[in-house]
């Protein structure tokens, strides 16, 4: 395989100066390495040339955007150097890892569950349909472009792809999304039951969920309905099926979520069983968490409501009141036909009085 030039590689052999034909020679050079190269050019004069070999993207660093400048339009040579690429292996391995640990916790049985990373404008790495999550091998994974064509891979892509990709067409900061079926997050959805708020703080800062209506799974209609929520939730329970999750990160936080959530409806189960109403912090204290999670890039609708209006659990009704005092009731009017009745005894009475 040929050696791959990164931008922090061109740095450096910019740093170091010296004959720069000869250090990119046989190499492919990156995108931002080509963009690095042609700046020095034109600075300084200097007269390298990279080689015309197709490009590959590096290796997104931690916490980075695996996002590239390729789109389904790229030359089929370019599409498959980067499938083959350390950075594409090495976004196959994280999914495959997910994919291990969502098997290890009983979040997906059979070959159930997906997930998706968007490494382009609009094409995306996903797993393949009819395989384990708890097997999952990066060769068994595929490309795919934001219509469902399958671009790439041996295998054939999950046939869920749809609501990846309409979650990351409706929301352009999603990048990897993951699906599968925890079963207290899933009971919940199942009961069309949004989990109560101002319980735990994790789960607020890093989760924000809404249910999505029952379709058929990898409809179009099903796909729609969950990107529909995207916009202001990143954790979104699917009506009698399971729950799925975005990231802007990578596909490691989308994971997490569902760590998180599961953790939290289990919790909530347990704690209903206790005979004590559950305690809940206060709508001062969910705004501070609000303001930590605005910093952090995640998305809630609940960004800039008052604080009465911010521990909402019409479902759970855990105690949390707002402080809003309610309205005085208006006295009630007087009933004419009890005045008149007061009146004549009030007459009769008087009038005895007098005669004596």
């Amino acid at each position: 395989m040929k050696q791959i030039i990164s931008a922090r590689d061109m740095e450096e052999i910019l740093r170091k100066g010296g004959d720069i034909n000869s250090a990119i020679a046989g190499a492919m050079l990156t995108p931002s390495a080509r963009d690095l190269l042609r700046d020095f050019e034109t600075k300084n004069g200097a007269r390298a040339t990279a080689p015309a070999a197709p490009a590959a993207p590096a290796a997104a660093p931690a916490g980075g955007s695996p996002v590239t400048k390729l789109t389904s339009r790229s030359p089929m040579a370019e599409l498959e150097a980067y499938f083959k690429s350390p950075a594409a292996e090495s976004l196959k391995q994280q999914i495959c890892e997910m994919g291990r640990r969502l098997w290890q916790r009983a979040y997906v049985d059979g070959n159930g569950g997906n997930m998706a990373v968007r490494v382009g404008e609009d094409i995306a790495i996903c797993t393949p349909t009819l395989v384990s999550k708890g097997s999952l091998q990066p060769a068994d994974l595929c490309l795919v472009d934001f219509t469902g064509k399958q671009l790439l891979g041996t295998k054939t892509r999950t046939s869920e792809i749809l609501m990846h990709l309409q979650i990351m067409q409706q929301q352009p900061k999603a990048i990897a999304s993951c699906h599968c079926h925890p079963p207290y997050a899933t009971a919940f959805a199942i009961a069309g039951v949004v989990p109560p708020t101002c319980m735990i703080p994790e789960y607020e800062v890093f989760a924000s969920v809404a249910i999505a209506p029952y379709r058929t799974p990898g409809t179009p209609e099903m796909g729609k309905l969950v990107a529909d929520l995207a916009d202001k939730h990143n954790t979104i329970l699917m009506a009698n099926h399971g729950v799925v999750s975005w990231s802007h990160n990578n596909i490691e936080e989308a994971y997490w979520r569902m760590e998180i959530i599961e953790a939290y409806c289990r919790t909530l189960l347990v704690a209903a069983q206790l005979g004590k109403p559950m305690n809940t912090f206060s709508p001062g204290h969910l705004k501070d968490l609000l303001r930590i999670k605005q910093n952090l890039g995640f998305v809630d609708p609940r960004f800039g409501l008052k604080e009465c209006e911010l521990c909402d659990n019409d479902e759970w009704r855990p105690g949390v009141q707002c402080a809003v005092p309610a309205p005085a009731e208006a006295p009630a009017a007087a009933d004419p036909s009890a005045e008149a009745i007061v009146q004549a005894i009030t007459e009769q009475v008087m009038g005895k009085l007098r005669q004596g």
